[in-house]
């Protein structure tokens, strides 16, 4: 094939012969023109001509390859023209990273959260069954135990079906107590979820059984950590909240639920809490497994019967409740898919931002490539094969860029996993996986085509002979339509971008503003425990908090401490019906429900919730004294109207620590606390005195003199002064729970906010790259104009005329399209509109103003030109 190929050489070389001449010709002439002598322009042509010459062997070299050989050798000169060129390459790598990272970053947590499926077997088939009770304000609530049994016992839409109680344990036996999370679960719990153990057994049915030798069930992390994957630990006994318990079995690794769960033991339901009046204690979460064939809604109609026949059957507690089978994926991430999805969206209007800027790039390098593009064209390439260069110029771009970009979202991804689950569900699984990285890929193919394809089409479309005759100046103003056209697609995007962010940063400062009904400054929150097996009488329990709270107020520094039965801004643990007088013929399912908290004396001083009328608990209100209540506000207006309600009565329903409604006497209101978060309504809440109701779930405050967290190991030692079995968890400072009040919304405002920012920036370099390149274009005709009269402001409103017009089409463009995509937002909002006009309006102008800045710097410059040399300029 050697001498065929030599033949094509030869025949190509003598159709070529004339158009290297004729090109020199050309290209002498314009030296000519440009002031060179005829020996200067003849030498500059004949180098030229031998640029030219070289370029004729590399497209008859290409022309002789197979496909494979030909891109490997687009490959090679992609990369040699990206180092040739290390200011553009460099700047548009940087750009592209950007953009493709926080795709990837991006993606990566909705690949771990919303695609990866639940670590569990089938886990599609798995759902919650929670009840609803609408009326009162509770969409998804937890189950009571009666109603669960029935459930269990009635229901044939599922395999197998479950209870599950969250719960801290207390272990002794180590050096020091131990606070263990964990949950009391029913048997068929394993069998739900569909997990085996990784040594030993899950429960049996017997273990249910009340009064049987207590079982655990340990994690696969607290095996390792706490007993050194030791396999013996099967039969051990393990002492926990002063009761024995066996050792039965270990997890495999990963399974864990509930989330930060690490043992669990079985529920053994009593006959108390499954008595008639248990109906109305709601604190169970409920898993079942659906029947294979079995979908959610035929499940969700069985149970809609199954509770009308419960709420027939037991109208005084089931009254205006029924149940929801919801998938158990939807209640793990259904929150957080929204946030993730808009974020999703943002990122990838910064990627569209990124490559219209390469392209712009592009295209202007574009501008100083033509004649030799032009050159290829005569020499005989093809405009595909030209294309198919470029395009691989611009994939290997974007390849590189790639690479960057992993880089950096490997940085976020770290930062990521650092949020707490009940920020980001499943954080920890967040990395760059195989799916992830072929995520990348293919975002490194796509945005190379992206912002390929325009500088491709422009080149490949030009006319050679016009191009080598004219210098390329015949296509400068379409490629300066397309860049103009990119600009404005920048700008457009960036607003769409500024305003979602601005309306989040408005919201977030409103709700900042909020007064939660309590000082949180100087607080120290800490959660004890307290065991039922040591602390089995309401005597008992007061006795611990009357001894603890003597010793923290003895403690300087402390200027008070306070104990109660949950923290402010994390929701009542507790939910139940209540009644005054007037409300007492209400039906069941009328009765209204309100949060509930066993407090100590100075609980509402330490935190500073204001008095309305009436008074606080006192030492007085103890056991055996009649039974009083304090009302929030709400409840005082709500109910009360204009009479006192001081020395009114009222009774609390289901959910209390008796069945046994008992009536109490108000003897105080209180402000309201926003105990469901900053941007809900104040919640409805009834106090009692923990004097009166001995608790053991309890959560201690303190107030000092200075900082909280200097107070945290004095905390825990006067708890062990009191019981040296009794652990300390969940330390907090004030500030941190108002913080984590509001972290979602942070979250969400800084990730929109930054992207905006980037985009800002991104769209500010396109146009003032544009604007650079009109400019360097238009320096001649400049240079006409100012010789023939024209002044600096003449010239300076020249420019910036282009320039105002490319971004105010983009602002209203972009202020269309926010109109129509901020509705999504709206959910993500408080006290703000998602159409707000002032942030409009704000975000316009300010994105106005840096358009204009970018436009000044080159308009500025071009005001400077001396009119000689713009005359002479090419």
């Amino acid at each position: 094939m050697s001498w065929l190929r030599f033949l094509q050489r030869e025949r190509w070389d003598q159709e070529r012969q004339r158009e290297l001449h004729a090109y020199l010709e050309i290209e002498t002439d314009e030296n000519i023109a440009r002031g060179m002598t005829r020996e200067e322009a003849r030498y500059a042509a004949h180098r030229k001509l031998g640029n030219t010459t070289q370029i004729r062997e590399e497209i008859y070299r290409m022309n002789s390859l197979g496909f494979v050989e030909s891109l490997w050798q687009d490959l090679r000169c992609g990369a040699r023209m990206l180092r040739k060129n290390a200011g553009f390459t460099t700047v548009a790598v940087l750009t592209l990273a950007l953009g493709i990272g926080a795709n990837t970053a991006i993606f990566s947590v909705i690949h771990a959260v919303l695609l990866r499926p639940l670590p569990y077997d089938n886990p599609d088939r798995i759902v919650t069954l929670v009840e609803s009770s609408p009326t009162r304000g509770f969409p998804r609530f937890s189950v009571s135990p009666p109603n669960y049994v029935d459930w269990r016992n009635q229901a044939s839409a599922f395999q197998s079906m479950a209870s599950v109680s969250r719960g801290d344990f207390t272990y002794t036996g180590g050096a020091e107590p131990e606070r263990i999370a964990g949950a009391n679960v029913a048997a068929p719990f394993f069998s739900v979820m569909g997990a085996e153990p990784f040594i030993g057994r899950t429960f049996l049915p017997e273990d249910d059984v009340v009064g049987r030798a207590g079982v655990v069930v340990l994690s696969y992390g607290l095996w390792t950590q706490r007993f050194g994957s030791d396999p013996q630990v099967i039969g051990k006994s393990l002492t926990l909240d002063g009761r024995p318990y066996r050792v039965i079995g270990v997890m495999q690794n990963g399974f864990q639920y509930p989330r930060g769960a690490d043992l669990w033991v079985p529920s053994e339901f009593d006959q108390q809490s499954l008595g008639p009046g248990a109906r109305g204690a709601h604190y169970l979460r409920v898993l079942a497994r659906l029947k294979t064939g079995v979908s959610i809604d035929q499940a969700q109609a069985e149970m809609t019967s199954l509770s009308q026949r419960l709420e027939e059957q037991y109208p005084k507690t089931n009254s205006g409740w029924t149940s929801r089978v919801i998938s158990l994926n939807e209640v793990t991430v259904g929150a957080i898919r929204p946030t993730l999805l808009v974020l999703f969206g943002a990122v990838g209007f910064l990627l569209l931002i990124a490559c219209a800027n390469v392209a712009n790039l592009l295209l202007a390098r574009a501008a100083g490539r033509q004649r030799e593009i032009a050159v290829r064209f005569s020499l005989g390439a093809s405009r595909m094969r030209v294309a198919r260069q470029l395009l691989t110029e611009s994939i290997l771009l974007s390849g590189i860029a790639t690479a960057c970009g992993l880089l950096l979202a490997e940085w976020a991804v770290r930062a990521l996993r650092t949020l707490p689950p009940s920020n980001l569900p499943r954080a920890a699984t967040i990395g760059l996986d195989l799916p992830v990285l072929g995520f990348a890929a293919a975002i490194a193919i796509v945005t190379g085509l992206l912002f390929g394809v325009a500088p491709a089409l422009q080149v490949t479309r030009s006319a050679p002979a016009e191009t080598l005759k004219e210098g390329g100046r015949s296509s400068s103003a379409g490629r300066q339509g397309v860049r103009s056209a990119l600009v404005v697609l920048e700008t457009t995007l960036a607003l769409m971008l500024l305003i979602g962010s601005g309306l989040l940063l408005k919201s977030f400062l409103r709700l900042q503003t909020v007064d939660p009904g309590f000082q949180s400054k100087n607080i120290l929150t800490a959660g004890v425990t307290l065991p039922e097996s040591k602390y089995s009488t309401d005597v008992q329990k007061i006795q611990f908090v009357d001894q603890l709270l003597g010793r923290l107020q003895s403690v300087q520094g402390v200027r008070e401490a306070a104990v109660a039965s949950g923290n402010p801004m994390e929701g009542s643990n507790l939910g139940f019906a209540f009644a005054t007088k007037d409300l007492q013929a209400l039906s069941p399912a009328d009765q209204p429900s309100a949060g509930y908290y066993v407090v100590s004396p100075n609980y509402f001083h330490i935190l500073g919730v204001p008095l309305l009328v009436g008074r606080y608990f006192a030492q007085e209100d103890s056991i055996g004294t009649p039974r009083v209540a304090i009302i929030s506000q709400s409840i005082a207006e709500r109910f009360f109207h204009d009479k006192s309600p001081i020395g009114q009565t009222i009774f609390i329903g289901a959910g209390a620590p008796t069945p046994t409604p008992l009536w109490r006497e108000i003897i105080g209101v209180v402000g309201d606390v926003k105990d469901d978060g900053l941007g809900e309504a104040a919640t409805m809440t009834v106090y009692e005195p923990v004097r009166q109701i001995g608790w053991r779930d309890l959560k201690v405050f303190v107030r000092s003199d200075s900082n909280p967290s200097q107070f945290v190991g004095v905390l825990r030692s006067q708890v062990l002064a009191v019981d040296k079995d009794q652990p300390v968890a969940d330390i907090f400072t004030g500030d941190e729970l108002m913080s984590q009040a509001v972290a979602q919304p942070q979250l969400r405002t800084l990730l929109l906010s930054l992207f905006a920012t980037l985009a800002l920036i991104l769209a500010s370099l396109g146009i003032y790259g544009v604007m650079s390149n009109t400019v360097a274009q238009r320096t001649h005709e400049i240079g006409v104009r100012m010789a023939l009269g024209a002044g600096q402001s003449n010239v300076l409103r020249l420019v910036l005329k282009n320039g105002m017009r490319m971004t105010l089409l983009g602002i209203a463009l972009g202020a269309v399209g926010a109109f129509a995509l901020t509705r999504l937002m709206k959910s993500f909002l408080f006290h703000v509109t998602p159409t707000d006009p002032a942030t409009f309006i704000e975000v316009a102008l300010f994105l106005f103003v840096v358009a204009l800045l970018a436009s000044y710097i080159p308009a500025r410059r071009a005001t400077r030109v001396d009119p000689v040399i713009a005359l002479r300029y090419e």
